[in-house]
């Protein structure tokens, strides 16, 4: 991934990049197998889901099954998206666990709120700051994206996206989304030393705020870099952070309807009355 020439995304649109052929090395190339293996297991370790229970999860661009696969051996249920019929025909030649479903994240997530325990995505995040049509605004659909997953998943819930930034910029455009999405969170980077084993974890928490976790092999301690974004060895905090209240007031419902708008949703409109304490009734 060191040379912006060799960057699938810039090769071709996602649909088309994983054809046939490619989608083929998802199922027989052992060291593509495991490297994702590894990467899921990393990403639901971040989850930091309850022990001992099984969680419903997303997998968002869940290509060919190899995440679902460790979903399932950890004994959870899940919902797969992605945008290439190639990898997904591979997922139902393989009989995955998991529900399949064809869909653009730039579309956003076409499920109820609340739906997920937690969502993971290895490898496709960047993919959406690619403008692959006239008609792309990478701002536009990362933010319809997680405005959509934001909804999608139970208050308390994480998210957590292993993903290949291309450049620092790129983080910031990423986060800010995410961020104005009305997710906390931030950036753990693992063994940020290593050229080849770094790896890049945005972890988002949905209506809460948290500790973000530290990344592997990281030697730089609890130094986090406030207000900017690194694309450095140093795990990073984003500014705005400061995780929604889950308390009903009148701004949470405000916010929430704004939200509902924005997705196209029907809405009561607002009145003086939105947002006030009932009486109870005997």
């Amino acid at each position: 991934m060191a040379s912006s020439c060799r960057r699938p995304e810039h090769m071709a649109p996602p649909d088309v990049f994983y054809n046939e052929e490619e989608a083929k090395k998802y199922s027989q190339n052992s060291r593509m197998i495991e490297i994702q293996t590894q990467m899921s297991e990393r990403a639901v370790e971040l989850l930091n889901l309850p022990e001992g229970q099984p969680s419903f999860l997303l997998d968002v661009g869940c290509g060919s099954g190899l995440s679902g696969d460790y979903l399932s051996e950890e004994g959870h249920y899940w919902v797969g998206i992605d945008i290439s019929t190639a990898m997904l025909d591979v997922a139902l030649d393989r009989e995955v666990e998991g529900d399949l479903v064809l869909g653009d994240m730039g579309h956003g997530m076409p499920f109820r709120a609340g739906t997920f325990d937690g969502c993971i995505s290895i490898s496709a995040l960047q993919w959406l700051c690619n403008a692959d049509k006239k008609s792309h605004s990478p701002p536009k659909r990362l933010f319809t994206f997680f405005s959509t997953l934001y909804s999608s998943l139970a208050r308390g819930s994480r998210a957590v996206f292993q993903l290949y930034p291309e450049n620092s910029e790129q983080l910031e455009l990423i986060t800010t989304q995410a961020m104005k999405a009305g997710f906390s969170g931030g950036m753990v980077v693992d063994y940020p030393n290593s050229s080849k084993a770094k790896k890049f974890f945005l972890c988002l928490f949905a209506g809460m705020t948290g500790v973000l976790p530290k990344g592997l092999g990281s030697e730089t301690s609890d130094r986090a870099v406030s207000n900017q974004v690194q694309y450095s060895g140093q795990r990073c905090r984003f500014k705005n952070m400061k995780g929604k209240s889950v308390k009903k007031g009148r701004d949470w419902i405000l916010e929430k309807k704004e939200r509902r708008r924005r997705q196209g949703r029907e809405v009561r409109a607002d009145t003086k009355y939105t947002g006030r304490q009932r009486r109870p009734h005997f």
